[in-house]
């Protein structure tokens, strides 16, 4: 398990771990079948990991390739220390990073993929509303050719289930304004999705927005990314757990989407 504290966050981290370019090249020179490093951002979920993450290891266990779970925990104080030490004991590819007094969904993705030497790398909520079970499926696109592949919610056969007509108004809105920044040929419909695979080769170099609540929006604007799969699935219901979207959730995006404008 690794801790961080806050005012040490970056410089233990690139002492110990390589950049993403540094990392990248690293991972070249191995074997031929790309190793996936997959974050699983944590605030308070501790009564979902457990089932999460056997069913993440069930899902991509038949599929041979070289993986490792990265549990990145915001401090939550909840039991996520002890139940993923637990698992991590038992099974090396399992691990946990603390990050200390910060908060951030994005933030923590890109402190996971900082962490690991992997030439895929991949996030997905540990609510359980993303379906571990898709991954195989996301990984063969990826193997495909595609330099980046979403889990979609609005992909053709995508759904959501039990959503408000508002909170439906809200991320269509949401989604509405990233068109003019998204790429013409890379254009995806779920600009916003949380459970996505992109190659390192397309984003290692790049300084993320840390505060943000979403990271795929300035992968595919940022990134070198020449094609992109989504891959429909159905959007579930929280496992336990309460929802983190908020008014500073709403704020960061606007902050990110002018960031973005202006590096445009």
């Amino acid at each position: 398990m690794v801790h961080v504290s806050d005012e040490a966050t970056l410089q233990p981290a690139q002492q110990q771990n390589p950049d993403l370019d540094e990392l990248g090249r690293r991972a070249s020179d191995g074997k031929a079948t790309p190793k996936l490093g997959l974050v699983i951002p944590a605030l308070r979920e501790a009564g979902n990991l457990p089932i999460l993450l056997d069913r993440i290891r069930q899902s991509l266990d038949p599929l041979g390739i070289r993986y490792e779970l990265m549990v990145v925990d915001d401090d939550s104080r909840d039991g996520t220390e002890e139940i993923v030490g637990e698992i991590a004991r038992a099974d090396a590819r399992v691990r946990l990073l603390t990050r200390i007094g910060q908060r951030g969904l994005a933030g923590a993705v890109v402190h996971g993929w900082r962490n690991t030497d992997a030439e895929v790398l991949g996030v997905m909520d540990a609510d359980l509303q993303h379906p571990p079970e898709m991954l195989p499926r996301l990984w063969s696109a990826l193997q495909a050719g595609a330099d980046v592949v979403v889990g979609s919610r609005y992909a053709p056969q995508g759904t959501l289930h039990n959503w408000s007509r508002s909170r439906h108004l809200i991320s269509q809105i949401s989604i509405w304004i990233t068109l003019p920044l998204q790429r013409q040929g890379i254009r995806v419909k779920d600009p916003m999705a949380g459970f996505f695979l992109v190659r390192r080769s397309c984003i290692e170099g790049l300084d993320f927005q840390p505060h943000g609540f979403k990271i795929l929006l300035e992968v595919l604007v940022r990134g070198r990314i020449r094609s992109v799969t989504e891959v429909p699935f159905d959007f579930g219901h929280r496992n336990q757990g309460a929802s983190k979207a908020g008014l500073r959730v709403a704020i960061d995006y606007l902050i990110l989407l002018g960031k973005l404008w202006w590096k445009r």
